[in-house]
């Protein structure tokens, strides 16, 4: 059966890790790479890098220094416009049409240190953006296949966090937003696919800290995610969470999800 696959990875500056996507490429070959924290503005992107590994169209919203995304396609990508998630212009979505697919890719703001946003305006940012994308999907049509993916911030279960307990009150695991993704989720009718596919209690990572050894403390959160409008969700035949590039040299603190989906 014919397939197409899809990447997500937060990259944490492309050009420094151009050769781990390069790597990843290779092994596990994408036909589709959405990238986060590019860190790049659009000409500073490598291009011809990507057109080696095949992913020769490419959609880039690029920003100086910080943020950033891109979608890498081996299929022509046609650009739409990018939900308005952001309420400081940041580059951190982009959309795209390929092969029947609506694809959004999204960067959701970390969020700071401190989970009270009168205090600190990072976390007040963060929850404005996870409300602008709750209204934004309560109201989209639902005539297209749709992916939402990308580094969203936010370990929505139990199981996503290495403690649940410890990490109630620590950004990217509160309640105030766990239950403002789940709310993203369910205007959008969006199915979660690794919780779909590899459901509770499995713990699933997608991010640990550069402090310590990440491997021996495991101490990971599943902050990366592919989500789906249900009609596509059935075609989804796997999704696989890719640790190795975590422990290559110089890593990103994140590692690419890539789901599969019959066509």
């Amino acid at each position: 059966m014919a397939c197409i696959s899809v990447a997500t990875w937060n990259i944490n500056s492309v050009r420094i890790r151009t050769a781990h996507i390069a790597r990843f490429v290779k092994e596990h070959r994408p036909d589709i790479v959405c990238l986060q924290e590019i860190k790049c503005r659009n000409e500073e992107f490598p291009l011809k890098a990507f057109s080696s590994m095949g992913l020769r169209s490419h959609h880039i919203m690029g920003q100086k220094g910080s943020h950033g995304v891109a979608i890498l396609s081996k299929y022509p990508l046609q650009p739409i416009p990018a939900p308005a998630f952001c309420p400081r212009g940041e580059a951190r979505v982009s959309a795209v049409a390929v092969e029947g697919l609506t694809i959004h890719n999204l960067y959701v703001p970390s969020g700071g240190e401190t989970p009270d946003p009168a205090a600190n305006d990072k976390f007040a940012h963060k929850l404005e953006v996870l409300a602008r994308m709750q209204s934004f999907y309560a109201a989209a049509p639902r005539n297209m296949p749709t992916l939402l993916v990308g580094d969203l911030n936010v370990a929505p279960g139990e199981h996503d966090v290495w403690s649940h307990k410890h990490l109630l009150n620590v950004v990217s695991h509160t309640p105030v937003e766990t239950a403002g993704l789940e709310a993203v989720r369910l205007a959008g009718s969006f199915v979660d696919l690794a919780r779909a596919q590899r459901p509770d209690p499995e713990k699933l990572y997608s991010w640990w800290s550069y402090r310590g050894d990440w491997k021996t403390s495991n101490r990971g959160r599943r902050l990366d995610h592919i989500w789906a409008t249900p009609s596509l969700a059935e075609r989804c035949d796997r999704i696989d969470f890719i640790d190795a590039p975590r422990g290559w040299d110089r890593p990103s603190d994140h590692i690419p999800v890539i789901a599969r989906f019959a066509v």
